[in-house]
């Protein structure tokens, strides 16, 4: 019986060690920049952005309300931290370019640009990334978090953004970092 605890135990120990992924998380990423100064952060949920003022049809809230959550990280260039913008931006890029984010499109030249790239299935995605680059300015990752999202219905989304039919002043601060 003891010889059967043991074997248990280490049976466990070792499942345990063995599924640990030392794969670094986008997740892992964001969580570890919350302290760090030299990077901008904005956490929103989706529904601060559904308000009153938004002249919105019943389809593109619909839209909205399978986004759940958006994480943006920013990493401004501001003259003092050129040394370091290579090294974060390569960490970010090597994360993104993980398997399991599929590329959606792509677009730049080789001194700025963005990727788009999401989790999930083509009809049902739970989690797109939109990686921007400009290496006179910075980068930043915005990270729509949600159920069911498609991306059709994110292009309708982002028209409306460009209509102003939707509020998106809480990410104004990071929105003039690029200009594409």
């Amino acid at each position: 019986m003891i010889l059967v605890k043991y074997v248990i135990g280490i049976s466990l120990a070792a499942l345990t060690l063995f599924s640990c992924n030392n794969e670094e998380s986008l997740q892992r990423y964001l969580v570890d920049r919350q302290d760090d100064d030299s990077f901008l952060k904005i956490d929103i949920a989706a529904s601060l952005l559904q308000t009153d003022s938004n002249s919105l049809s019943q389809e593109e809230k619909d839209i909205l309300e399978t986004v759940k959550k958006i994480n943006v990280v920013a990493f401004p260039l501001n003259g003092e931290n050129d040394a370091q913008y290579e090294g974060k931006k390569q960490e970010l890029k090597n994360i993104i370019s993980q398997d399991k984010y599929k590329t959606l499109m792509k677009f730049g030249s080789n001194s700025k640009g963005a990727t788009l790239k999401y989790l999930g299935e083509e009809d049902a995605i739970s989690e797109i990334i939109v990686f921007a680059s400009d290496d006179e300015k910075g980068f930043a990752l915005f990270r729509l978090l949600g159920d069911n999202m498609r991306p059709d219905q994110m292009i309708k989304l982002m028209n409306s953004i460009e209509k102003g039919d939707l509020d998106v002043s809480k990410l104004s601060s990071i929105g003039g970092l690029f200009d594409m």
